[in-house]
């Protein structure tokens, strides 16, 4: 089985600074010149007037227009609009590296914006058509292998003690070969979900492969198209902002726990009321056990 619907596309969900980063090569220089003093302080460009952008980027009114124009708004109000709505999210990583100089403030500032506007990011490239083909999936499924490594691990991990939502069995082995034996002991109602951000992790590919040959269906979880989205039939793309530098937080990791959560919450949402039923038993189990710890009361 293979996905028939194409993930949205980088392009058709960008915001408006990522629009202005992508074109900036193929904007006249005049142009350039403005992007250059919207991209240098998002926040105080948002407050200019056009006459003011112009005059600070050194350029007339009608080059102001051309650029807004170009890089995909009605006009200047427009463009002011869609600013807004950027920086209303918290800046990019493009804009909020962190620095040595950086106070604990700032860091704490600096980490949130990426991270909201990270996961935002994600939120405007995942594909609902693979979403609902994945939770359609997850329903008819006997049992759930989650695979992953490093931070990717963590997603499986979590995944796995989620097995309450997905109402059937679930395993996440952090040892390759218990992952391996599993994929190949699939059977044709099983689901590998297998998770990495690059897609290029050895040893998950291996066990995606196992999964695909046993006749389990794979759903991936990556940052981009791969070889391991390739490799799945349902390919779920989960674009983050994610950097090399060596301060920045591995947004991908949280974005891929919220992915997790959707799937859980999808496939809870369509179960029987029965199941439905036993799942909040459970939940006033657990807040009951909770509140005795506390008191020191017996729960009974």
């Amino acid at each position: 089985m293979t996905l028939d619907v194409e993930p949205a596309s980088e392009e058709s969900t960008d915001t408006l600074l990522e629009r202005i980063t992508r074109q900036l090569p193929h904007l006249r220089r005049s142009e350039q010149r403005v992007a250059a003093i919207v991209l240098d302080d998002p926040g105080s460009a948002a407050q200019f007037t056009m006459a003011g952008l112009a005059e600070a980027a050194e350029v007339s009114e009608p080059t102001v227009m051309r650029f807004c124009s170009s890089v995909g708004c009605e006009g200047f109000q427009d463009f002011k609009i869609e600013l807004a709505k950027t920086l209303a999210l918290g800046l990019p990583v493009t804009h909020s590296s962190i620095t040595a100089d950086d106070s604990p403030a700032d860091v704490a500032e600096k980490i949130f914006d990426h991270t909201i506007s990270s996961l935002d990011r994600a939120r405007r490239t995942l594909a609902p058509a693979a979403v609902e083909k994945a939770i359609a999936a997850i329903l008819e499924a006997s049992d759930i292998l989650f695979v992953g490594f490093g931070a990717s691990g963590v997603i499986a991990q979590d995944a796995q003690q989620k097995f309450p939502l997905f109402g059937v069995p679930c395993q996440s082995p952090e040892d390759f070969h218990q992952q391996f034996i599993a994929a190949t002991m699939s059977g044709p109602r099983s689901v590998t979900v297998a998770i990495s951000n690059t897609g290029h992790t050895e040893q998950t590919l291996t066990v995606a492969r196992a999964a695909h040959k046993a006749g389990g269906t794979v759903i991936s979880l990556t940052g981009r198209t791969s070889p391991l989205s390739e490799i799945a039939d349902i390919p779920l793309i989960v674009r983050t902002f994610e950097d090399t530098d060596v301060y920045t937080p591995s947004t991908s990791r949280l974005a891929g726990l919220v992915v997790i959560d959707i799937l859980a919450t999808g496939v809870a949402l369509r179960r029987s009321p029965e199941h439905t039923a036993a799942v909040r038993r459970m939940k006033s189990e657990l807040a009951a056990m909770r509140h005795s710890d506390d008191t020191g009361e017996d729960p009974s």
